[in-house]
């Protein structure tokens, strides 16, 4: 049965890659933009997995370092747009709109916030976990909304894309390649993560904290590192979101996406290595489609995901490859 999920897996992502390609020959930028948001929300679907799927870490505040990855896209485009730098003591920092540069600036910040906000809820669990993950999700959103600086309520316009060494951010297709590989190196990453050591720990602190620490292994440690990476990979989303729109808003950092977020795992399979990538696939679908038929096409997507939760605890994934995993 494994075979089949690595099966389904490499169906999966060569059908994301083709249709783009399909796309640019019959001249349909649309198709290839639908494509890129697939692969954007799947590569933030992928970092909460390592937390939710591996460390059991429900957290409903992803939203903030999907957040601060557009904030830093957001604010570096700015500022080399305007030519003001963004500090000017007591040494000069200037923007840029190279995406490398702000990748990293990206992931570095989300890095720092997943840092503390673990720090400060790991020392819960449970329900509670939750919950405080949610309010630091929504004191980063009201922030958000007061900073006037970077449009508070009504955003952050961002009036080209970013560049990249090589490709044309500007033609569709460069950017999707780009978003493409980047969510390939993620994906491989998280495998390499889930089987090495330190993710066999992380799952065995899941599953029974107690034996965890009798080996002599601190359970919240491993969780801090997990939450941390996740963190950092979801700002990573964030920032390649922010310049796919072109816009950053404070709805980026609010807890409907933190939920949304969710909502990919879930209906891919949590745990699942390519979960996330069918459940952003599938949700962008039933948006584009039933959108245009209801402003409430919530209502359908509500209903398939409750057939999920009773039928298919695995997932999408789970019911392709007929087998759930160890610890669902």
């Amino acid at each position: 049965m494994i075979r089949r999920e690595q099966m389904c897996n490499a169906a999966v992502i060569l059908l994301l890659l083709a249709i783009p390609l399909w796309a640019h020959s019959a001249d349909a930028p649309f198709v290839i933009t639908l494509a890129t948001k697939v692969t954007i929300l799947a590569l933030a679907g992928v970092g909460l997995n390592i937390a939710l799927g591996i460390g059991g870490l429900v957290s409903l505040g992803h939203a903030v370092f999907f957040g601060i990855g557009g904030y830093a896209t957001g604010i570096l485009a700015s500022h080399a747009q305007t030519y003001e730098p963004l500090l000017q003591a007591p040494f000069v920092i200037e923007g840029t709109n190279q995406m490398p540069i702000i990748w990293l600036v990206a992931v570095v910040f989300s890095a720092l916030a997943a840092l503390v906000i673990g720090a400060l809820s790991l020392r819960t669990s449970g329900v509670y976990f939750i919950m405080i993950t949610l309010a630091f999700g929504q004191m980063f959103y009201y922030f958000a909304i007061s900073w006037s600086a970077y449009g508070g309520e009504d955003g952050l316009s961002i009036w080209v894309r970013n560049e990249f060494p090589g490709a044309n951010t500007l033609v569709p297709l460069h950017f999707f390649l780009i978003c493409f590989a980047i969510l390939c190196a993620v994906l491989w990453f998280a495998a390499r993560l889930a089987r090495a050591p330190f993710g066999l720990a992380l799952a065995a602190a899941r599953q029974n904290q107690d034996r965890v620490e009798a080996v002599g292994i601190t359970p919240y440690r491993l969780r801090l590192v997990a939450f941390v990476v996740s963190g950092a990979i979801t700002g990573l989303a964030g920032a390649l979101f922010a310049d796919l729109n072109r816009f950053v808003s404070p709805s980026m950092l609010s807890w409907h996406t933190s939920g949304e977020i969710m909502i990919f795992v879930i209906i891919g399979g949590v745990g699942r290595l390519f979960g996330p990538v069918v459940g952003a696939a599938i949700f962008i679908l039933l948006e584009h489609f039933l959108g245009g038929i209801s402003e409430y096409w919530q209502i359908y997507l509500g209903g398939f995901l409750l057939v999920i939760v009773l039928y298919a605890r695995g997932g999408v994934i789970g019911a392709l490859a007929g087998r759930e995993v160890a610890h669902d």
